[in-house]
């Protein structure tokens, strides 16, 4: 059994949340992420990198990364969203295919309703009702026989705080409905904690639908100190409560156990989320980052 390490944009403050600045080229942030020790990559936001499959295999291949996934956000709770949804998933995946990437790390459209950014990290069960839940998932479920069957990709979905699935009650309503073959769960290890679990205690109730893993940790001390002042989702970001790991609560190396039993073969992707003006910040965090999991033997 091998995973290996990735890192991704957003460890550079490359969001796909509508009016966040990209203070960094993409060029630089390649480089960096080789220089810090990773040789895989997510794609971040659609049109940070080349989006024409041979224009992004000249900057990929000649660095040594490999490219693995991206993050697709969908307003999945509006029906009438789900085409265009399927659309984008559509042009994503394309390029993903042509560089032979496995995954669409689907998601909600998280940061855009008030009330859930508002109350990120301080919340518990869930916040659809049944009926809701069923359009959601049927949303998911449609992308991921669109994307499986003309792609032959798969889905991982990611909860995430500040969207309509967060908590692991959320989670839990999400992959009942969801298509057990074609939608696997993506466990982010600091939005597990943040939005109230464990990410070790997750493993072991999901299995094998654990298909793809974001290593992100949580600060107890800044959480709670977060959810004291009631900070939003992004206030608690730039306040840093997903640290760098082995700073924070995730059992990291408990986490790579129970990946291990279940006989987890593939990729971690290493996400530090920032919000900072310091430019030199980003590069740091990574090469610790490596380091870390360096010394647990990744």
């Amino acid at each position: 059994m091998t995973i290996r390490i990735a890192n991704a944009p957003v460890s550079w403050g490359i969001y796909e949340f509508e009016g966040s600045a990209q203070k960094f080229a993409y060029t630089q942030v390649l480089d960096e992420i080789v220089e810090s020790g990773y040789t895989g990559i997510e794609l971040g936001p659609w049109g940070f990198l080349p989006t024409e499959p041979d224009a992004l295999r000249v900057e990929l291949e000649p660095r040594g990364l490999k490219l693995l996934s991206s993050f697709v956000p969908v307003k999945l709770v509006d029906r009438a969203a789900h085409e265009a949804g399927e659309k984008h998933a559509m042009q994503v995946g394309k390029l993903l295919a042509a560089l032979g990437a496995p995954f669409i790390v689907l998601a909600d459209d998280n940061g855009s309703v008030p009330e859930l950014v508002a109350q990120a990290g301080q919340r518990s069960g869930s916040k659809l009702t049944a009926e809701e839940w069923d359009v959601f998932a049927e949303g998911v479920n449609r992308i991921a026989r669109k994307i499986h069957d003309e792609l032959g990709l798969k889905i991982v979905f990611h909860h995430h705080c500040g969207g309509y699935v967060e908590t692991p009650e959320e989670s839990r309503q999400l992959l009942a409905r969801a298509d057990q073959d074609l939608v696997g769960l993506c466990l982010d290890t600091g939005h597990w904690h943040y939005g109230g679990g464990d990410a070790v205690e997750c493993i072991r109730e999901f299995g094998e639908r654990v298909r793809y893993l974001h290593l992100k940790d949580c600060s107890a001390t800044i959480a709670a100190q977060c959810r004291q002042q009631k900070l939003n989702y992004f206030q608690a970001t730039a306040a840093g409560v997903f640290c760098e790991l082995g700073d924070g609560e995730v059992d990291f190396p408990t986490v790579i156990a129970e990946m291990e039993k279940l006989g987890y073969d593939g990729w971690a992707i290493v996400e530090q989320d920032v919000l900072t003006e310091d430019l030199q910040a980003p590069k740091r965090s990574a090469q610790r980052n490596r380091e870390y999991l360096r010394g647990l033997g990744l």
